[in-house]
């Protein structure tokens, strides 16, 4: 009560202090639930200090409302609805909760579980019921863990969102009804899976609100095919707490002989600003999200399911990478205990992790596509070669001049042996487990905090640290930091990348050393994408370098997809903010869920 008169607390009403007020104002009232306590000590207190008192509780509020109303304090919860109203029914559910009517076989009031549906953005902290744990469930969270019944003390310290408690000194005083089963009444993401997507929720045209870029508008045709995809073929929705952007590759390059050249990613960010920045090899894998939880226990905890291993893989659009759990388990367990080793978990102090990588080999997942597609075309070209050439070989012993048609065809086979040995260059045969490799690259979140804030040097030699236990699965992503006002840093980037890609390697990657940066007031772009001569044939066809393919190819265009690389980029990163400050599902998922109907939109594939 001095708190609140000194300025330095809130308090809101409970219905124990709506009872101790009748008692004060002479009305009868039942010694139960403790307030046969209370009045006891009372007794040592003048009228006039009971008159005090009386007008203390008389004139605390139903709630508050705070943070601009991001804030909502409640003793026994509230709907969105009621946010900032003041009624009698109001006042009343505040105090009392929602109820059936009935009670338990303890004498209990049997109430409605409100939070269980909330779908309100502001943050809801309340009590009233006594939980075993203070869990989060669809942004609401009830810090009531009995301390009273010899448990502990609960606050939430906002905007932190962190949780502080300290164990009760003692029991004070008898539940008939036991503690821990109170779980079931409001808790349980298992049950209802904490707020999940609902079909209203993702149809029609909507606007998706980021930190990093406002309002993000997605169309409902695009929404229509996110639908499909995640309702037919996702992962189980609750390990989807992130999808990683599309990158765009650098603007054509003003050498006639390339496509690409780092030049232009160099001069992209110089021109905005950026200084340093960092070169990473690019590896011809397949992206890779991969979500390690210390134990299974973790996984239970954290996303809700019992009997799913310690954590799952899966793809940039949202598909398990493994059909075979066995061989994704193995691959968790390898990573684990290369994190182990170097004490990951209590270094920082989390249970789970999210890593960003490629997994290789390409043809660990892109099999079907190799023997459609890319190993199709190899083949049509040599078989068709082969039936040419004895043709101009006899049209020349009839002293024909089949010189121009011949080096043509010379050149064709060329280019189509390149186009072969570039995609076999990044296949080879999976026999044992060893001969998968996982190249992470960022640590996106651990619990309560995600590493955008961490620049890109961190998060390599963190990895590196981590790659350096288990050599044999964990590849080690090579990387260079230059500075690119510096010609001679630009230079030795450049033969760095000229001399992995002319040794079959796809290229690299160059992004700002720090994760974020602002230009002018707009995002400028994460990463950009640099690949080699050689790997581009896969891309665009085996004669995409003859000069009158190559000019163009020069001229298309970057806008569409820069803009959808920034989008998604700023979605994921909301996603995962949300995630680590425990959001519930359905505000993760409606920034993953828009990523992929994002992937919907017509940009050019190749690029």
């Amino acid at each position: 009560m001095s708190m609140v008169e000194e300025g330095k607390a809130h308090c809101v009403c409970g219905n124990h202090d709506e009872k101790l007020l009748k008692y004060l104002k002479g009305k009868r009232v039942s010694m139960s639930f403790g307030i046969d306590v209370t009045v006891e000590q009372l007794k040592k207190y003048t009228k006039e200090e009971h008159l005090k008192f009386r007008d203390f509780i008389q004139g605390l509020r139903s709630h508050y409302v705070l943070d601009d109303g991001k804030l909502v304090v409640a003793h026994a919860g509230i709907r969105e609805i009621y946010h900032g109203r003041a009624s009698g029914r109001v006042r009343n559910l505040c105090l009392y909760g929602e109820t059936t009517g009935e009670t338990d076989e303890n004498g209990h009031i049997i109430r409605i579980n409100w939070a269980k549906d909330y779908k309100g953005k502001a943050t809801v902290v309340y009590g009233h019921v006594a939980v075993a744990e203070a869990e989060w469930l669809n942004n609401t969270i009830d810090i009531d863990t009995g301390c009273v019944f010899g448990n502990k003390l609960t606050a939430l310290r906002y905007p932190e969102m962190e949780i502080v408690q300290v164990p009760a000194k003692k029991d004070y005083a008898q539940s008939g009804k036991v503690l821990g089963s109170l779980l079931d009444d409001a808790r349980g993401h298992e049950e209802d899976l904490d707020g999940m997507l609902a079909l209203e929720d993702v149809m029609g045209t909507r606007s998706i609100t980021t930190k990093l870029m406002g309002s993000i508008r997605i169309r409902e045709e695009s929404s229509i095919a996110a639908l499909e995809s995640m309702s037919r073929f996702s992962i189980d929705p609750r390990w989807l707490i992130y999808l990683p952007p599309t990158m765009s590759p650098t603007e054509t390059s003003e050498k006639d002989e390339y496509l690409e050249y780092p030049n232009e990613a160099f001069d992209y960010y110089l021109n905005r600003d950026i200084k340093k920045v960092i070169c990473e090899e690019k590896h011809m894998g397949s992206r890779a999200l991969l979500i390690v939880c210390r134990d299974e226990a973790a996984v239970k905890r954290r996303f809700g399911m019992s009997n799913a291993g310690i954590g799952t893989i899966y793809t940039r659009t949202g598909r398990a990478f493994f059909e075979d759990k066995k061989t994704k388990q193995a691959l968790l367990i390898r990573l684990r205990e290369a994190l182990d080793k170097v004490r990951f978990w209590h270094r920082f102090d989390t249970d789970w992790v999210l890593l960003d990588a490629e997994l290789l080999p390409w043809s660990a997942k892109a099999q079907k596509l190799l023997e459609t597609q890319y190993a199709a075309v190899g083949r049509s070209a040599q078989m068709a070669f082969d039936a040419l050439m004895p043709l101009v070989e006899q049209g020349e012993e009839r002293g024909l001049n089949f010189d121009i048609i011949k080096n043509k065809i010379q050149s064709q086979q060329e280019q189509a042996a390149g186009f072969t040995e570039a995609y076999r260059a990044y296949c080879w045969s999976v026999e044992k487990l060893e001969d998968y490799k996982i190249a992470p690259f960022h640590i996106l979140a651990t619990e309560g905090k995600t590493y955008t804030n961490m620049d890109h040097r961190w998060h390599m030699e963190t990895l590196k640290g981590i790659c350096q236990q288990d050599e044999d699965i964990l590849y080690i992503t090579n990387y260079k930091i230059i500075d690119v006002t510096n010609e001679a840093e630009r230079e030795e980037a450049i033969q760095w990348w000229l001399k992995r890609t002319a040794e079959g390697e796809e290229g690299m990657v160059i992004k700002p050393l720090e994760w974020i940066h602002q230009y002018r007031n707009r995002l400028v772009q994460p990463a950009i994408k640099c690949r080699g001569r050689e790997y581009l044939r896969l891309i665009y066809g085996p004669e995409y370098t003859t000069p009158v393919h190559l000019e163009r190819l020069k001229k298309r265009g970057l806008g569409r997809k820069r803009a959808l690389a920034k989008k998604e980029f700023s979605l994921g990163i909301e996603a995962l903010e949300r995630f680590v400050a425990n959001k519930p599902f359905r505000r993760v998922h409606e920034c993953v869920f828009a990523v992929l109907a994002l992937e919907s939109e017509e940009v050019d594939p190749r690029l």
